[in-house]
């Protein structure tokens, strides 16, 4: 297993996986990507014999109440190799970029079914509501 950044080049290949987690298009990804890098968001893959196996996108983040911390936003394995610690394996690798950063905290927004798996990995439940508001 080879956890590696991916390169724009990859992003194409990446869409296979990311639609297991988020419903988008191929293009409305490529493009979202596109427009987050500029923001710093890198999108991290777990390779096997080349193939991706999981992938990881995350982001650095400043903010009055957190401080600097990096901020995953997807994290997703293909429903055929769940189960195998290949999510783990890209969590231990945001660790250690985080840590390379200079950051203490790693921070993400899971859905209800994930939230053992994050426990599992030593996430702890952070009591910050999440609120939005959608404008027309």
């Amino acid at each position: 297993m080879i956890i590696r950044k991916l390169l724009p080049n990859e992003w194409d290949g990446a869409y296979r996986l990311i639609s297991q987690l988020r419903d988008i298009s191929k293009e409305q990804f490529i493009q979202s990507v596109t427009i987050q890098t500029l923001n710093g968001y890198e999108i991290v893959g777990a390779f096997i014999d080349e193939k991706p196996m999981g992938l990881m996108g995350f982001r650095p983040v400043h903010t009055l109440a957190r401080g600097l911390h990096l901020h995953i936003d997807d994290l997703v394995v293909d429903k055929e190799s769940r189960s195998l610690g290949i999510g783990e394996l890209l969590l231990n690798f945001a660790k250690a970029e985080s840590k390379s950063r200079g950051m203490n905290f790693i921070f993400l927004d899971a859905r209800k079914e994930a939230i053992p798996f994050y426990e599992r990995n030593h996430f702890v439940y952070h009591a910050s509501p999440s609120m939005k508001i959608q404008l027309k």
